[in-house]
């Protein structure tokens, strides 16, 4: 979308603008893949495979000794779960821990196999799954737990050459507000190095993060991805399951099942009271840095003792209506995220730059003339959940019919004589003769 900017200049704002859904507040060293490097010995004989290669090894078992496991992906720690059976098996007969499936039961004697059933029908082995299940959970916390404690965070935008240090969250929060590109609340996500490393790498092969198409030219790849919003991941994608602590949460479960399982008890469950039930707040941010709170109040108390800026005062100096306060707010959200002083229009090369300068030359109350800010263009939003807006309200008593475009007389839908205003129409009779 191209907006006019009041001096005839026009800058290209090419993408929806968002807040992050979280205040800004990562050390993810490896995720599960450098237990690929892992070595899975069957557990009866000494045939081994590293991890990366398993159906090979459930493919040994059935071949060779016509042992099949059930439910494999609901194993959290697949070596660890052979190794404890490859014990067990050694100490008591196969068949104490495996159903026996007799095949072709009705044909001769030599043509007749009998396969092992392996499965947590078995107690033992659902106390097995249940154990390495939580023990895998807990191990998944505690290196969230580290990423979220970690400051020595230290990382460059895989989108611009903003480097972000500190925190994990810094870094996400800055890819969803600037570059439209949010992979969730960072307390989702565990391994965080890791899965920027990875997506770096789909971007330094030139592949496109959510079709993953593979394109001849950054240029190409960036024009695609933001012509075709696919500045997201792909949900469906399961490379990217072992990096949101959801999937952890239960055997072997994928979010969307876990998901579909909430949703169903929630159906089901009709006798629910929700008489107590409150909407999830939301939080406005303030125009100048990026405190946030639940309370509107409060966001023009901090914005006016911290940056000296009164928008109650400005409402009332200048007599503003309500979609003129709405013009105003989006307008200084634009020129501060394109880094250009909203008072004196003299651009800088950051956002902290723009701040210090509006501050210190006095220019946080100092406006431009009305006929710059005040245009239809800035009736949308520059960031589509920007919940200041939903705060505005009227100057005082102003009247409930004069509407975003004052006093244009406005014609009621519910018309009782529109028979009448039919007959005496111009359209009808534009010489006024019968």
């Amino acid at each position: 979308m191209l907006f006019p900017l009041g001096t005839g200049r026009f800058e290209w704002i090419l993408e929806p603008l968002c807040f992050p859904e979280q205040p800004a507040t990562d050390i993810g060293t490896n995720s599960s893949s450098h237990h690929d490097m892992e070595v899975v010995t069957c557990v009866l004989c000494s045939h081994s495979t590293p991890l990366s290669e398993k159906d090979g090894l459930l493919k040994h078992l059935v071949l060779e000794h016509k042992l099949v496991i059930a439910d494999v992906k609901l194993i959290a720690d697949f070596p660890k779960y052979m190794e404890y059976w490859k014990n067990r098996i050694s100490e008591q007969p196969i068949t104490d821990f495996c159903s026996v499936i007799q095949t072709n039961s009705q044909g001769p004697v030599e043509k007749q196999e009998h396969y092992f059933l392996l499965c947590d029908v078995l107690p033992e082995d659902r106390v097995l799954r249940e154990h390495l299940q939580q023990k895998r959970l807990e191990e998944i916390l505690e290196q969230q737990q580290r990423e979220r404690d970690d400051d020595s965070f230290q990382r460059i935008c895989m989108f611009c050459n903003d480097e972000y240090t500190g925190n994990r969250s810094s870094l996400l929060n800055h890819m969803a507000r600037d570059h439209s590109f949010s992979v969730g609340l960072p307390d989702n996500i565990v391994y965080c190095v890791e899965f920027l490393d990875h997506l770096q790498r789909k971007l330094d092969n030139l592949q496109c993060l959510y079709c993953e198409k593979t394109f001849r030219d950054k240029t190409t790849l960036k024009d695609h991805m933001r012509k075709k919003q696919h500045r997201r991941i792909n949900g469906n994608n399961s490379e990217y399951d072992c990096f949101y602590i959801i999937n952890y949460l239960e055997l072997g479960k994928t979010w969307e099942e876990v998901q579909s399982e909430d949703d169903r008890e929630m159906v089901e469950d009709e006798d629910d009271d929700w008489s107590d039930w409150q909407a999830h707040p939301v939080c406005a941010v303030c125009l100048f840095c990026e405190q946030q709170s639940e309370s509107m109040e409060k966001i023009y108390t901090h914005m006016a003792e911290t940056h000296g800026f009164d928008l109650h005062k400005l409402k009332t100096e200048l007599n503003l209506r309500f979609y003129q306060q709405v013009k105003l707010v989006n307008y200084i959200r634009r020129e501060i995220h394109q880094c250009r002083c909203y008072g004196c229009q003299e651009k800088f090369g950051s956002k902290p730059e723009v701040i210090r300068h509006v501050i210190e030359a006095g220019h946080v109350m100092q406006l431009p003339e009305t006929s710059t800010w005040d245009q239809p263009q800035y009736y949308f939003p520059t960031y589509e959940n920007d919940a200041l807006l939903c705060a505005l309200s009227d100057s005082d008593s102003e009247s409930e019919h004069t509407g975003p475009w004052g006093d244009v007389p406005v014609i009621a839908e519910d018309i009782s004589n529109l028979k009448v205003l039919k007959q005496t129409s111009i359209l009808i009779n534009p010489l006024g003769r019968h």
